[in-house]
């Protein structure tokens, strides 16, 4: 059968093989660079947290400390998801690490808070049970459950984030595995033009 010289033309310069071979890896690449949003937006939270916490490190130096740490955190986020966009395995393996990194920070954080609510009662405790009645025992003990439920929270939000960074090494194993380099190519200069 004859084909048409204007059919061919609108087919572009790729075959149905490479068109089909393209869909398949975007759709493949989709959930790998999916997880690259996801590491913007931690790194954007991290980083405001972390901002707040410095300033107000500067009259406390567990908070400088903790500001310091969430500014680190967010930088690696940024990283992770630089290299991620690049489709580099070391992308995902760097966000889930920093997850546990993240994780293992707060838990810290609230432990010691915990630690210096208990041994170290601040004296105005005393001057608010004088004043208004509330019991320091009353105010410790719901300290301790804030920070309680602040560790069950990151140990449960952070582990699954972990979990779903950790998941795409995998994924961008595949991915890079089962896909033609030109293609790979193609769409990495696809994520840089649209960012």
């Amino acid at each position: 059968m004859p084909t048409h010289p204007e059919s061919d033309a609108n087919q572009g310069p790729l075959s149905p093989e490479q068109r089909e071979d393209l869909t398949k890896a975007t759709e493949r690449a989709g959930k790998i660079l999916g997880a690259g949003k996801v590491a913007t937006f931690n790194g954007w939270t991290l980083g405001a947290f972390g901002a707040v916490s410095l300033l107000f490190g500067l009259f406390s130096l567990t908070g400088f400390i903790a500001g310091a740490c969430l500014l680190v955190l967010a930088w690696n986020e940024f990283r992770g998801r630089n290299m991620l966009r690049h489709f580099d395995p070391q992308g995902p393996d760097l966000l889930w690490k920093n997850q546990v990194g993240l994780m293992g920070a707060v838990i810290a954080y609230c432990a010691w808070s915990m630690y210096r609510a208990v041994a170290y009662p601040s004296s105005e405790l005393a001057q608010l049970e004088e004043f208004a009645g509330i019991s320091a025992d009353f105010v410790t003990d719901l300290m301790l459950l804030v920070y309680g439920a602040v560790i069950l929270l990151t140990l449960l939000f952070q582990g699954l984030n972990a979990r779903y960074y950790f998941a795409r090494i995998q994924m961008l194993a595949d991915y890079l595995r089962e896909t033609p380099d030109w293609i790979v190519d193609l769409q990495k200069i696809n994520v840089e033009t649209r960012s």
